[in-house]
C-alpha cells in the first residue's frame, strides 16, 4: 500500500499493491494493521455502502451532522471525480476542497474523515462506488452542501447538466450551512 499526500493533509488517496498477470489480477483493498501502520490512525469500519450510477449523476455532497463519517471510498466499475469538502469551522482549511478521479483501471482509494462533505460525479458511462464508513447511516442527521456553491468552486469536470437528487438540488451554501 502507497499513500500520496493531497493539500490537506487528512484526506490523502490509498494505492494498493496490485498484482496481475495474464489470468487478472489480485489486490488487497484493505488491511487495518497496513492503514494504521502506514497512516497512524486506526479506524473501526461499521458499514459498507455499494451504489451504482450513470454518466453525469452527482451525488453529493453529503455529511452528517452527528455521528459524522469517515469514508474509505473506491470505485470497482468505470470512473468518478471524487470530492471531499473541509467543513470544520476551527479548521484552517476550512472551505477548502479536493478532488481526484477514481477508477477500476487505477484501483486508488479516498480516505475522507469525519468533518469533511464528500461527493462524486461519475464521468465513466456507468460507476460503481463501494465506500467503507466509520459510523452507521443517520438519515435524520444527514445534511447536503450545495454541489455548485460558487464559495466552494469546485471545478466539476461535467460535459452537460449534472443529474441530481431532489436532496442534492436542496443543498445548501457552505455560509449557511450547518457545519462541524
Amino acid at each position: 500500500m502507497h499513500i500520496i499526500e493531497t493539500k490537506i493533509p487528512e484526506v490523502f488517496i490509498v494505492e494498493p499493491r496490485v498484482f496481475g498477470d495474464d489470468r487478472g489480477f489480485f489486490y488487497e483493498s484493505y488491511n487495518k494493521k497496513a492503514f494504521r501502520e502506514k497512516v497512524g490512525i486506526t479506524v473501526d469500519f461499521v458499514q459498507d455502502n455499494h451504489s451504482r450510477s450513470t454518466q453525469n449523476v452527482l451525488r453529493g455532497l453529503h455529511y452528517q451532522i452527528q455521528q459524522p463519517q469517515g469514508k474509505l471510498v473506491r470505485v470497482v466499475v468505470g470512473t468518478v471525480f471524487d470530492v471531499a469538502v473541509d467543513i470544520r469551522r476551527n479548521s484552517p482549511r476550512f472551505g477548502e476542497w479536493i478532488g481526484c478521479l477514481l477508477s477500476a483501471e487505477n484501483k486508488q482509494q479516498l480516505w475522507i474523515p469525519p468533518g469533511f462533505a464528500h461527493g462524486f460525479l461519475v464521468v465513466s458511462e456507468v460507476a460503481e462506488v463501494l465506500y467503507k464508513t466509520t459510523d452507521y447511516y443517520a438519515p435524520q442527521h444527514e445534511r447536503s452542501l450545495l454541489w455548485n456553491d460558487p464559495d466552494l468552486a469546485i471545478h466539476w469536470p461535467l460535459t452537460g447538466d449534472p443529474i441530481l437528487s431532489a436532496k442534492d438540488q436542496a443543498g445548501q451554501p457552505l455560509k449557511t450551512a450547518e457545519v462541524y
